[in-house]
């Protein structure tokens, strides 16, 4: 469990209970005490986010707790509160609990609750402050955000590929935005003012394919009533983009390759030739090597359309953007749904950057509208997102440090000098008497024989 080490937390109550504070810090909470108005006035102001534990059945008369007002509506505190019972709330109690607390608590009360609950106060806190200082707008190229340095490789890459005519193949695993690439592209080309047609080759069956591609004449089979231009042709002076072309038949490759060759098509049922001038992008999650060495693929189109290459990195490689990805996703749905969605609880941003993302950055827009329709009090939470929270790892304390270094320490001398005591002490400058001590502590044996050392150590 994650030790937060010294975050502030001001405990306003007549009555301390003792438990309580060895609990709270035993959690890394550095607890401020105050029993009245004039002890609160009298404590320094903070700016830091800090979370605030008003115990209100502790002896305070409702005057005393409206006097608490102004520290309650402080934007960088967040609060929550105990009480004997919620039958025992006076009408001032009730509104200030309703104004000013995320949470509260009937005594004698889950102290591990409690932490919890304190802990997602500061959260709230550190939300709205945020959210009132704005953090610089990410980096980005064309809608695609990504400050990392993959991305801004990604970048680079697209400006280059951009400023010439050849075909382009984006290489990616799925999900990670490569139309959004091919957009970019096509926008920042000469052609940017023409047609971007794109094309998924994967979605659309193989029977099909040829007359989505290159179009039919009316009466070309049954079913064709009428002359239907092919998405090559409706293409013509802008940018073609054929997403998944790795999943594309070999029968249709042939076609496509005599196209990218003549620069002319002809619709099926005709024998009119037509010219159409097309920059073509293409896009794919395979290994198009492997799939030309298995004759999955044909080695001319490959080299046809892999002029220029550049490569989408997975979401996962992208340290430092899963956060930034998700509160831009986030803030684009808040646009376009009801205003009660603040934003990530921390340990939610916790879990999205723990997360591995096998569907990319497709998965990370379904699980955000998931989590946004979900959510109960406005804070996304790592269930709302349906991931688990990430384990949360406890800091070592100074003397377990200490003792793993000189296990360490002890265990790398044996193995430098053969287990030979005499020397291993010497390096050590320790006494042997001080090495077997240490030796037995941390249950380290060497074999007699010199066969090797023996660590008992469970």
């Amino acid at each position: 469990m994650t030790a937060y080490v010294n975050r502030p937390l001001l405990y306003l109550s007549q009555h301390h209970d003792a438990m309580r504070c060895r609990f709270l810090a035993q959690q890394g909470w550095k607890l401020i005490f105050a029993s009245s108005q004039r002890e609160l006035d009298a404590l320094a102001q903070d700016t830091q986010p800090i979370s605030g534990l008003l115990d209100i059945h502790s002896g305070f008369s409702d005057a005393e707790l409206e006097s608490f007002e102004p520290w309650l509506a402080q934007p960088n505190m967040s609060w929550v509160a105990t009480v004997t019972s919620k039958e025992a709330l006076s009408d001032s109690a009730r509104r200030l609990l309703g104004l000013h607390f995320v949470d509260y608590y009937r005594d004698p009360c889950d102290m591990s609750a409690l932490a919890h609950s304190l802990g997602h106060a500061v959260g709230m806190v550190q939300l709205r402050l945020e959210a009132s200082h704005p953090p610089t707008p990410a980096s980005g190229l064309d809608g695609m955000i990504g400050n990392c340095a993959a991305m801004q490789s990604l970048f680079r890459g697209i400006e280059k590929v951009s400023r010439w005519d050849t075909p382009v193949l984006i290489a990616g695993e799925s999900g990670t935005g490569k139309e959004l690439a091919a957009q970019a592209i096509h926008r920042a080309s000469r052609r940017a003012g023409q047609p971007f047609v794109a094309v998924n080759c994967a979605a659309i069956p193989p029977t099909l394919l040829m007359s989505e591609l290159f179009g039919y004449e009316r009466g070309a089979f049954t079913g064709a009533l009428k002359r239907k231009p092919g998405r090559i042709e409706m293409a013509h002076g802008g940018t073609l983009f054929l997403d998944e072309i790795g999943d594309m038949p070999l029968e249709s490759q042939a076609s496509l390759l005599r196209f990218l060759e003549t620069g002319r098509i002809e619709r099926l049922g005709s024998t009119e030739s037509i010219t159409v001038d097309a920059r073509i992008v293409s896009a794919t999650h395979v290994d198009l090597d492997a799939a030309v060495a298995a004759e999955r693929f044909r080695g001319d189109l490959y080299h046809r359309l892999c002029v220029l290459r550049v490569k989408q990195p997975p979401l996962r490689e992208r340290e430092g953007d899963i956060t930034l990805l998700a509160e831009h996703i986030l803030n684009n749905i808040r646009s376009h749904s009801p205003d009660h969605i603040k934003g990530f609880s921390p340990a939610a941003l916790r879990a999205l950057s723990a997360h591995d993302w096998p569907g990319n950055v497709r998965e990370l827009i379904n699980r955000t509208r998931h989590a946004a329709a979900m959510c109960e009090n406005g804070v996304i939470t790592p269930c709302d997102l349906d991931l688990q929270p990430p384990p949360e790892i406890r800091p070592q304390t100074l003397a377990e440090v200490r003792e793993a270094a000189e296990l360490n320490a002890v265990k790398e001398a044996l193995q430098r000098h053969h287990e030979r005591l005499i020397d291993v002490a010497a390096e050590l400058g320790i006494s042997r008497v001080t090495l077997f001590r240490m030796m037995r502590e941390h249950r380290l044996q060497v074999r007699k024989g010199g066969l090797g050392m023996v660590c008992l150590q469970g």
